[in-house]
């Protein structure tokens, strides 16, 4: 599928369609995107992040890193790790894309992975001067997961991807 294919595709998936309205030519030309993921839940998260990606090749970004934790407690913690151990030039992070998938047990264990992760990651939009966007799906069941790595619910590792593009022409915009 050719890249015109695949944006009308998520423009017809995505409830927003001008999610897809990026100006490529905004973007600048050595923005370096970081993916932070889990290792939980393997086989969706790699979906997850090969849909992040390819969405971020498409337009343009070729400094792609990728890193592994163990699960999503410890997503805003190597988010603000690595901004941190970075200093004047090689601070080159346009965005942060933070990537996992928590499913729902039999105990209160859901609940609090998933407050804590998205209260880190809410502080962090707020704490770094780069946006990090929530890619975490939390699902009661695999199936609900599936629905969202290219079934009926889109792929929301394309859509993380694309909300990092758009945060990055966003402030490229207001410079």
């Amino acid at each position: 599928m050719c890249v015109i294919d695949r944006i009308l595709l998520l423009t017809a998936i995505v409830t927003n369609s001008t999610l897809t309205a990026i100006d490529k030519g905004i973007l600048p030309k050595n923005a370096s995107v970081v993916i932070i993921r889990t290792a939980w839940n393997a086989t969706i998260v790699d979906e997850l992040e090969k849909g992040a990606k390819r969405v971020l090749e498409e337009y343009g970004i070729r400094k792609i890193k990728s890193y592994t934790v163990p699960g999503a407690i410890e997503l805003p913690f190597a988010v603000k790790h690595y901004w941190e151990s970075k200093s004047g030039s090689k601070r080159n992070t346009a965005a942060f894309i933070v990537l996992g998938c928590v499913i729902r047990g039999g105990t209160p264990h859901f609940e609090y992975v998933c407050k804590a992760v998205t209260d880190g990651v809410g502080a962090l939009n707020l704490q770094l001067p780069v946006p990090v966007i929530f890619g975490v799906l939390t699902v009661d069941n695999e199936m609900q997961a599936t629905e969202r790595i290219g079934g009926q619910h889109g792929h929301k590792g394309e859509e993380a991807a694309l909300s990092a593009l758009q945060m990055i022409a966003f402030m490229e915009s207001i410079k």
